[in-house]
């Protein structure tokens, strides 16, 4: 029996290495004799950095800055071909840098994500590949920009401080002092996101509450972005205020994109390729999968969900292991996954399920092991 365990980040707990390497634990304390691959999997959020060095590349530490502005290290990847970049945007711009009271996109930048891009740049990389998941901001972009060299003036010509709150100050972009080895760059933003910038469905509606916004700061980051990516388009020819998945890390996908011309791929399909998961599946009997919570965002298009369709077309059945599952069983079965196992084994707090969840992990991978030794292979995935 060959299984390809390849679950996703178990978010503020468990990288998707530590993940991965949770359940091939407790795939070998079981009764199962199995020959394990591990491929851990992101979707351009949070430990895609992790999962795209997996099979080897060089990690790079860089100064730069918190949601904040405070100062932090951070990595970022050169993978072996030497010309591809990796830039975790939330490993500098994260929900995950910050503590709880802190979250407030009104005062949120992502001036450390465009820090992190310039290292990239100056890496000699010819393709940076941006994983847009995971913000503690709603700035459009307008912070990272403004770190890459462009420049915000309000109404008098004076610079205009990059964050969410500020974006209505902003009266003309100039892009004339960014690098110009940016036009020379393939620029991709990796994301599961297909929101666009504004709108009822746009980047302060929907992901500003999880951010700490109530209604009256996402009437305000709505109107900011409205306004900053009008101007931004006057500057650089490009109107991306509709466009669909705009609106990823807090709209940074549309200011990238009316910037600097990045465009958007699956970061699920970018990591699955690299890694080789479909050459993964000749042979193998059963992928694990796994995540926080698999809810309605993963089946929109998250790293499990991508891991368990190319499976199913493979003729290899998925089972996820999760902290938490908020979907009905019918979306499950129609999405590619045969099973979907929460790991909890009672009622508890979230801050205890967040504390045990390696060991949780573990032990439910145990028993899916020892039910899998009982269960005759023939007709798996029929």
């Amino acid at each position: 029996m060959k299984i390809v365990i390849a679950p996703g980040a178990f978010k503020h707990s468990l990288t998707a290495r530590q993940a991965a390497e949770a359940i091939a634990r407790g795939l070998r304390e079981s009764a199962l004799a199995a020959e394990l691959l591990l491929l851990p999997i992101a979707d351009g959020g949070n430990g895609t950095l992790d999962a795209f060095l997996a099979a080897g590349g060089q990690r790079i530490t860089v100064k730069t800055t918190d949601a904040l502005g405070r100062p932090l290290l951070a990595e970022i990847g050169l993978l072996p071909d030497a010309q591809t970049a990796i830039v975790e945007m939330a490993l500098a711009s994260g929900l995950e840098k910050l503590r709880f009271g802190e979250l407030n996109p009104l005062v949120t930048s992502t001036g450390g994500t465009g820090l992190l891009m310039q290292a990239a740049l100056n890496s000699g990389a010819r393709r940076i590949i941006v994983g847009m998941g995971g913000s503690a901001t709603v700035d459009g972009g307008a912070g990272a920009l403004a770190a890459l060299g462009a420049q915000l003036l309000d109404a008098y010509g004076q610079p205009v401080e990059a964050c969410g709150g500020t974006l209505g100050a902003v009266q003309s972009v100039d892009l004339s002092s960014l690098d110009p080895r940016w036009a020379q760059v393939e620029l991709i933003l990796a994301s599961d996101v297909r929101n666009p910038a504004v709108g009822a469905d746009g980047a302060a509606a929907v992901f500003g509450p999880q951010k700490g916004a109530g209604p009256y700061e996402i009437r305000l980051l709505e109107a900011g972005l409205r306004h900053f990516l009008a101007r931004l388009a006057a500057a650089s020819g490009r109107d991306v205020l509709h466009t669909e998945g705009g609106g990823a890390a807090g709209a940074l996908a549309a200011g990238l994109m009316s910037a600097l011309g990045g465009r958007i791929e699956s970061g699920v399909d970018l990591l699955l390729n690299h890694n080789g998961f479909d050459a993964a599946l000749t042979g193998a009997g059963l992928v694990i999968t796994g995540e926080g919570k698999l809810d309605s965002q993963t089946l929109g298009g998250k790293g499990p969900l991508g891991a368990a369709q190319r499976a199913r077309n493979a003729g290899v059945p998925t089972v996820a292991l999760v902290g938490g599952l908020d979907a009905p069983a019918e979306a499950l079965r129609e999405a590619g996954f045969a099973a979907v196992l929460p790991i909890t084994p009672r009622p508890c707090a979230l801050q205890e399920a967040l504390e045990q969840a390696d060991a949780w992990l573990a032990d439910s991978a145990r028993r899916l092991g020892d039910v899998l030794a009982i269960t005759p292979s023939r007709g798996w995935g029929q």
